[in-house]
């Protein structure tokens, strides 16, 4: 890979870092997330928005895992025909034998 392009990633990585580690650092105030029955939880801002953000990828990934089965499933059935051997198909009486030799 093109040192260029190395450097150019990680200065983009340096600066998303360093976005949301300012954003941390912004958002250290307490937040209460007051839950059903009365139950409440006291946690910085940014540890609520972090946690949310997580829940809402996995709440994401787990809606996709059906159809990731279902598209394996149908991977392996296509490359399980593909390995049936065809029978060859028989010549017509327009082609010749000899092919050219």
């Amino acid at each position: 890979m093109n040192p260029f392009f190395s450097l150019l990633k990680l200065l983009f990585k340096a600066a998303i870092f360093f976005t949301l580690f300012a954003f941390a650092l912004n958002n250290q105030a307490d937040v209460t997330v007051h839950f059903f029955f009365g139950y409440q939880w006291t946690s910085p801002l940014v540890m609520v928005v972090l946690i949310s953000f997580a829940g809402g990828l996995l709440l994401g990934i787990l809606g996709m895992v059906p159809r990731w089965w279902q598209q394996r499933r149908q991977a392996r059935h296509h490359a399980a025909l593909a390995k049936v051997p065809s029978a060859p198909i028989p010549p017509t009486s327009d082609e010749t034998l000899t092919h050219g030799l």
